[in-house]
Parts: structure tokens; C-alpha cells; sequence
């Protein structure tokens, strides 16, 4: 019971908002009806008491009138917050003149107006759908109010027709409140049921979205995986050679002072030229060798430099010369990530923004991408920004979801921003994007700073 009690008493909570919409909305019919029924009821008025017809055409105007006003109300902040209230004061308004014109009439007990409280009670049971206990004090005013109007009436009681009406109005209300208790069980477990339903289904999307997103990680880490093992070779048969060529050079600088002064300063220039594209190719290898390694848990504090400066790495021949990169990153900026799986990420989104750029016109403004870096109190935050065509508002909610591409068929997965919001979420941080179509799209990292609990 002590596990169930929190869940019955959210389904009790919903069941509650739901029945509050639901009655506001029976409330509006129940006007209406009443604003159109009780004008009308002038034609029994002419054929029953042609002499009281204009006195009670007046009074059922009058009602039709406050019927209208209580509408008005029921559709502001105030009546939706006291729609209770609201439902007793609409129902004794016809209430209040049925019973009013059985007193005022000649017959009294045996006026033919004590149907027209059974059609409030008849309006109330299929219309408002009341509670039980509201349905019982709504029973027990009618009977209140129609014995009222036959014991104030100044003629003569007709005892045998007062019994029979009481008798059937009683025995309306009895079933009018019967119904309602049943009415209302059954209409909350069927709400219950639904809302359970509901939840199992939230749940089970819940779960196959997981099911996705985890077979997108195994599917991703096997790449990695065999990638790392493919490149292990090549890292290795390139890294030998690297080393000879280092070691020539370092033999061939030791050996140019035997050169003439002046041509020492050439040979000098030459020489390093040739050993900083061979420390290219090495950090290349590195990089690669970091990046391609299957280890995929661990987090540490990352320098965001080194990562920026990785992935343009990786990314070089296809943006150097055709796109402006422009870095601003804070001082020695650190996340809490794991070095790999940033580099991943931070791939994607560059990969994404220089697929873009391919797709605009450009006029008076070269391509751009701008990659910012700020500190926030226990946030590190990271931005990738691109001048491209953007991304349209429709289509902003769906770009994280696993296999969601506005590319054309052929030319992308959908699954590499499904993965970038996969790494945040298991380093414990969050990404969010903000486009302007035609203008700019900006995707933001959002990551707990070292240190942070």
C-alpha cells in the first residue's frame, strides 16, 4: 500500500484537473440549454395559466439573463477557480423559478410545474455529471424548494397529488444520486486506466528511445573499436620511419656547421621546415591514436584548447581555405569530460556546420564558423556557431532525436547529434541549439566545470 499510495494519489490529482475541465465544460452546455428552455417554456405558460403567462414570460427572461451572466463568469480565471460554487448557483437559479411559479399559481401542489424540477434534476444527471454527495444536496434542495412553494401557496392543497409529487421527485433525486456514485466510479477507473495506459506507453517509448540510443553507443564504440585496431598498424608502420627521419635530421643539423656561412642560414630554414612537418605528421598520429581509442568511461578534466585543436585537425582539408574558423575560448578552459568522446562530438558539430556552409549562397559574408568557450559559477560551456541556412523552428525539437536528418537521402544518418546529445547526457551535462533560419545556427555544450559535484 505504501508504494501505491503516491501513485493513487497522482492519478487522484490528474483525475481531479481533468474532472475540473470536464465540468466547466458540461457547465457551458447546461447553459445554454437553460438559456434556450426556460423562454420557451412561455408556450406552456399561455396554455396553462394564460394569465400569469406575462408575469412569467418576465421571470423566465430574467433567469435567461442571469443564466447568461453566470456563463460569462464560468469563462474567467475567477469561475474557473470556483467552478463548485459556481455549479450550485447555476442550478438553483431554474430551480428557484419552478418553484417560484408553483407558489404564485393557483393549483399549488397540483401545478404541472413540478415536472419542470424533475427536468432539473433530469438535466443534472445527464448533463453536469456530479458527484454523488453533490447530486444528493441537489436532490434534497429540489424536494426542499417544491415543498416550500406548495406550503407558502395561499390555495387549498390537493394532498393526494402533493404525495405523488414528492414521491417522484424523491425518487428522482434517489436515482439522480444513485446514478452519479456509480457514474463517477466507473468514469475514474476508466480515467485511471487510460492514465495508466498513458504512462505505459510514456514509459515504453521511454524505453525503446533508450533501447536506441544504447544500441547507437554499441554501434558507434564497435566503429571506435575497429578503428583503433585498423590504425594500430598504420600508427605503428608510420611511426618507425618518423623516427628514422627524425634522427637524419638531427644528424644532418649537426652537420651544418661544415657548411659555408653563407649558405648555413638556407640550409637552417630548409631543415626546420622539414622537421615541423614531420612534428605535423606526429601529432597527427596522436591524435589519431587518441581519438580512435575504445575507452569510452572515464572523465577527467580536459583542456578544451587541445580538443578544438584535434578535431581542426582532423577536419583541415576540408575547411583551410574555404572556411573562416574563428576560436575565442577562456583562459586554460577545462570540462569534465572524457577526452575521446568530446573529440567525437565536437567532430560532429563541425562536421554538421561545414556540411551546411556547402548548402548557402554566400554574398558579401565568407562562410564562418566561430567556436567560443566561457566559464559559468560550476559550468564550463562550449559553442559551436555557424553562419549557414540554419535550422527551421519546426524542425529545432527533432534534431537530437537518433536518425533525424533534414540532409538528402544519401548523404547523412541523422544519428550525429543523436550521439553529441548521448555524451552530454553521460557526462552530466546538456546540449541545446537556437537557429534563425538563413542566418546562423548555434549549438551549445554545456558541461559541470572540474571540481563540481
Amino acid at each position: 500500500m505504501a508504494d501505491g499510495a503516491p501513485h493513487n494519489r497522482e492519478i487522484e490529482a490528474a483525475f481531479a484537473e481533468y474532472d475540473r475541465r470536464q465540468t466547466i465544460s458540461n457547465f457551458k452546455v447546461a447553459c445554454v440549454i437553460g438559456m434556450v428552455l426556460m423562454p420557451a417554456g412561455v408556450i406552456i405558460d399561455h396554455a396553462v395559466y394564460p394569465a400569469l403567462a406575462a408575469q412569467f414570460l418576465k421571470l423566465r427572461l430574467e433567469n435567461a439573463v442571469l443564466i447568461g451572466a453566470f456563463l460569462a463568469l464560468l469563462l474567467t480565471p475567477l469561475g474557473h477557480k470556483y467552478y463548485r460554487f459556481l455549479g450550485i448557483t447555476l442550478f438553483m437559479l431554474p430551480t428557484s423559478c419552478m418553484a417560484y411559479m408553483i407558489k404564485v399559481s393557483p393549483d399549488g401542489a397540483a401545478s404541472p410545474y413540478y415536472a419542470g424540477l424533475n427536468l432539473v434534476l433530469l438535466v443534472l444527471a445527464f448533463v453536469l455529471h456530479w458527484t454523488f454527495r453533490e447530486s444528493l444536496c441537489a436532490a434534497v434542495l429540489v424536494l426542499g424548494l417544491y415543498l416550500a412553494a406548495v406550503f407558502f401557496n395561499q390555495g387549498p392543497v390537493a394532498w393526494h397529488l402533493f404525495v405523488n409529487n414528492v414521491y417522484f421527485l424523491g425518487l428522482t433525486g434517489i436515482i439522480v444520486a444513485t446514478g452519479s456514485y456509480f457514474h463517477s466510479k466507473i468514469r475514474f477507473g476508466e480515467f485511471a486506466f487510460r492514465y495508466q495506459l498513458d504512462r505505459q506507453n510514456r514509459i515504453l517509448e521511454a524505453t525503446i528511445q533508450q533501447l536506441k540510443e544504447t544500441e547507437l553507443q554499441l554501434v558507434q564504440s564497435e566503429k571506435l573499436a575497429s578503428l583503433g585496431r585498423l590504425s594500430a598498424g598504420i600508427i605503428h608502420e608510420i611511426n618507425n620511419p618518423l623516427n628514422f627521419t627524425a634522427t637524419g635530421l638531427f644528424t644532418l643539423r649537426k652537420k651544418s656547421r661544415h657548411l659555408p656561412p653563407a649558405e648555413q642560414e638556407e640550409y637552417a630554414d630548409v631543415l626546420k621546415d622539414v622537421e615541423d612537418g614531420v612534428q605535423r605528421v606526429k601529432d597527427i598520429v596522436s591524435s589519431l591514436r587518441t581519438f580512435t581509442h575504445p575507452e569510452t568511461e572515464s572523465r577527467d578534466a580536459v583542456e578544451v584548447a587541445e580538443v578544438v585543436t584535434a578535431a581542426l585537425r582532423f577536419l583541415s582539408n576540408e575547411w583551410k581555405g574555404k572556411v573562416r574558423i574563428e576560436s575565442k575560448l577562456a583562459e586554460r578552459q577545462t570540462v569534465w569530460a572524457n577526452k575521446n568522446l568530446l573529440t567525437q562530438a565536437l567532430l560532429n558539430l563541425l562536421t554538421n556546420s561545414l556540411d551546411a556552409l556547402k548548402t548557402k549562397t554566400f554574398a558579401g559574408e565568407p562562410p564562418a564558423i566561430q567556436i567560443e568557450g566561457c566559464l559559468e559559477p560550476g559550468k564550463s560551456i562550449l559553442r559551436v556557431r555557424d553562419n549557414g541556412p540554419g535550422i527551421g523552428a519546426e524542425h529545432l525539437d527533432k534534431i537530437f532525436d537518433p536518425f533525424f536528418t533534414t540532409k538528402d537521402v544519401g548523404q547523412g544518418m541523422g544519428l550525429g547529434l543523436a550521439t553529441c546529445h548521448t555524451i552530454m547526457q553521460n557526462c552530466g551535462g546538456r546540449i541545446s541549439a537556437r537557429s534563425e533560419p538563413g542566418q546562423f545556427c548555434e549549438i551549445t555544450l554545456e558541461f559541470p566545470a572540474p571540481g563540481t559535484p
